[in-house]
């Protein structure tokens, strides 16, 4: 590998869908997302739910929280000694953000988050980071603590740079709980007739289908922090177009669904996804259909740092609420699930003895 200087790419499908039509902290019309999957039926799918939302007024997006963290552990002697460490720790919250500020003129130290399992002290430090997702820019401003924690603390010792409360690619409670990424609220109120034009449903039906699939079947699943349909396919699918760390759709397709019928007899549905991570520049931003797609957002615009990624990630958003207004849609119908795979995804070829598949 050492003296394998190539770069080989793998081909996936990818096509833009739409149009959205975003208002809220985001304002846009006419958006074409752009998905890269091999599971082709969310194309038609996403566009489904964007073109109710579109003819609706648009999806409401909100920007809820935004933060990325980092949590280093180390060790004391004793319990005694790491509360101590961490009292005197919490009060020096302004010599910790003067380190953070020799790392990156983009981190800024938000919060701490303290943890003492026996003598272990995990140290969970979140942080803005800009227009970066920011794995490597909360990592590096850890880097540039834990040898000003050591020093001014003699009695802790290191462990490690990341103690796995961060928590970084794996499902947890404490993202949802205490945030990682951009938290993204998205909604909308779709009357009675759109919903049966569009979505050949009625408000009820899909209603009473959340009810009984994404709450109470996820709740029989052991489902953490998580009551969804299939946020992961479309995060997915966006992650990969626009040059995401794609791992990072274990802890973002944590969201959560909600559904009612209003009083006047529509449909309000909601999908809420409180651990967004994204970026508008950083590792895999600088491939061509990368930028070319990042454009096509306007999330290359020239903007206040920080607001592209925003925007990022209400799109991103607002990707997944579509696909999964689109699929409960479909299972209140008996049959229509698969029988849009097969008309979709199923090519009819022949075998070598002649007979159809």
């Amino acid at each position: 590998m050492a003296n394998n200087t190539d770069t080989a790419f793998a081909q996936i499908p990818m096509q833009s869908v739409g149009p959205l039509k975003l208002i809220g902290d985001v304002v846009a019309d006419d958006l074409m997302i752009p998905m890269a999957t091999y599971e082709t039926p969310l194309w038609p799918s996403v566009a489904r739910g964007a073109r109710v939302a579109h003819h609706a007024g648009g999806i409401r997006v909100t920007v809820i929280d935004e933060r990325m963290t980092r949590s280093i552990v180390l060790e004391a002697p004793n319990a005694a000694e790491a509360r101590q460490a961490m009292h005197s720790l919490q009060a020096r919250h302004e010599d910790l953000q003067s380190l953070v500020r020799e790392s990156s003129q983009y981190a800024i130290l938000i919060d701490t988050h303290f943890q003492i399992i026996g003598k272990l002290l995990y140290i969970r430090l979140a942080f803005t980071t800009g227009d970066a997702s920011g794995h490597n820019m909360v990592t590096n401003a850890a880097d540039r603590l834990i040898p000003w924690v050591l020093s001014e603390y003699p009695a802790l010792s290191y462990v490690s740079i990341s103690g796995n409360l961060c928590t970084d690619k794996k499902v947890s409670a404490v993202n949802g709980l205490l945030g990682r990424g951009k938290n993204v609220v998205c909604e909308t109120t779709i009357s009675r007739k759109l919903c049966q034009r569009f979505l050949k449903t009625t408000p009820e039906a899909l209603v009473d289908l959340h009810i009984k699939k994404d709450l109470i079947g996820s709740i029989a699943a052991g489902s953490l922090r998580s009551a969804n349909a299939h946020v992961a396919n479309m995060l997915l699918g966006f992650y990969l177009a626009t040059g995401q760390d794609a791992a990072n759709i274990v802890e973002g397709s944590q969201a959560i669904n909600h559904a009612e019928v209003t009083a006047e007899g529509d449909l309000y549905f909601s999908t809420t996804l409180p651990n967004l991570i994204v970026g508008t520049v950083g590792n895999g931003k600088g491939l061509d259909f990368v930028q070319t797609n990042l454009e096509q957002l306007g999330c290359l615009d020239a903007r206040p740092a920080g607001d592209n990624a925003r925007r990022l990630a209400c799109i991103a958003a607002a990707c997944a609420f579509c696909g999964e207004l689109s699929l409960l849609a479909a299972q209140t119908n008996p049959g229509e699930l698969m029988a849009a795979h097969l008309k979709l995804e199923r090519q009819t070829h022949t075998d070598a003895t002649g007979k159809h598949d």
